[in-house]
């Protein structure tokens, strides 16, 4: 994580050190954190995303994030302290249209002399793994060109301007299975490629949906499946799962399956 959201992480456990915040309690609204806490609502989600995955929050609701009893508890491992920075003097764009941006990012490494780096910058995509009441997982069959092969993926696509990347997650899902999620909760925000490519993908998670009608989206959709979560691993060995958003969601939900049938 960069230096602010490194901060924002920072401020948020010390509330919950201080006794600010104590277990039970109910964190502000993402939207009045952004305003609080002078960050971007993604950034501010990959804080969240990490504190969910370490067990200090956990998610009431849609959007309602819940402190933890053993949120004050110590932790084995810690941010070291503040590193120097990159230094960024500038950049020129070689290649730009409406899915895909290349630019040559002109930067100084700490103790390294300035070069150019290629930068791609993507479009923002949200992914949805909705389960239902079988422990099945909603997923698509389909051919993708550029690796040339069939498997499975998730449904999702992207967050178009203004839209907020549950409602993309929620309407690509509908769009492309037919199936429209009781709810969704976000999970977590990664960068597939972060060495070089920008391109947020954002997870969510639900459990229930309800059958609407045929897929809308004839480009994007395959043929629609409730995949059984114990196949996962059995097909990730054949390697028919596709995109790393697939893979990460997936491995959230089996690792939370886990979780439970430990407890």
């Amino acid at each position: 994580m960069g230096p602010k959201t490194a901060r924002v992480e920072r401020e948020i456990r010390d509330w919950i050190a201080s006794g600010k915040l104590s277990p039970g309690d109910r964190l502000p609204s993402e939207r009045a954190l952004v305003v609080q806490l002078d960050v971007g609502r993604t950034a501010l989600r990959q804080v969240l995303a990490r504190l969910l995955a370490e067990r200090v929050l956990e998610v009431r609701g849609r959007s309602s994030y819940i402190v933890l009893p053993s949120a004050g508890g110590s932790m084995s491992v810690s941010p070291p302290g503040e590193l120097e920075l990159w230094q960024i003097h500038g950049e020129r764009t070689l290649y730009d249209n409406r899915w895909v941006k290349l630019a040559l990012v002109d930067v100084e490494p700490p103790g390294v002399e300035r070069f150019e780096h290629h930068v791609v910058r993507l479009h923002h995509v949200a992914i949805a793994a909705v389960v239902d009441e079988q422990d099945r997982v909603l997923m698509l069959w389909r051919y993708r060109f550029v690796p040339d092969k069939w498997g499975w993926e998730l449904p999702g696509g992207i967050v178009d301007a203004g839209e907020d990347a549950l409602a993309t997650a929620l309407r690509e899902t509908e769009e492309e299975t037919g199936w429209r999620p009781d709810a969704l909760e976000h999970v977590v925000t990664y960068q597939p490629m972060v060495g070089m490519v920008d391109s947020p993908h954002e997870i969510f998670v639900g459990q229930g949906a309800k059958h609407i009608g045929d897929p809308t989206d004839v480009e994007e959709a395959g043929h629609v499946a409730w995949v059984p979560l114990a196949d996962v691993q059995r097909l990730m060995a054949r390697d028919e799962l596709m995109g790393s958003g697939t893979l990460v969601a997936l491995l959230h939900l089996l690792a939370r399956r886990q979780r439970g049938a430990s407890q």
